[in-house]
């Protein structure tokens, strides 16, 4: 979902997709591992990068989204109506997942 990032772009400026990255063909550790490196949050529909955080911590942290299949303007509206936690999360140093339905 590149595009999703182009359509956030007015309130997650600095967001970017693995796609754009290179880093769309690479294991998941190796995105956590990007996304520490850079201090990038991970936002995903994917139970893996979970799993990954409660075993290797956070950074970084992680913003799970579970929806199954949906259109990219419902990830995107997801994404604005929770900005506000999602601000949250950032600033908090004792949380590292927030999960979104």
């Amino acid at each position: 979902m590149p595009s999703l990032v182009k359509r956030l772009a007015d309130v997650y400026p600095e967001s970017s997709h693995v796609y754009l990255l290179g880093l769309d063909e690479v294991e998941d550790i190796e995105i956590l591992k990007y996304a520490k490196q850079k201090e990038f949050l991970v936002v995903t529909k994917d139970a893996d990068f979970n799993d990954l955080s409660l075993i290797h911590g956070f950074p970084p942290k992680i913003i799970w989204i579970r929806r199954g299949n949906c259109k990219t303007s419902e990830i995107e509206a997801i994404l604005r109506n929770h900005y506000k936690e999602i601000e949250l999360l950032v600033q908090d140093s004792s949380v590292g997942i927030l999960t979104l339905f």
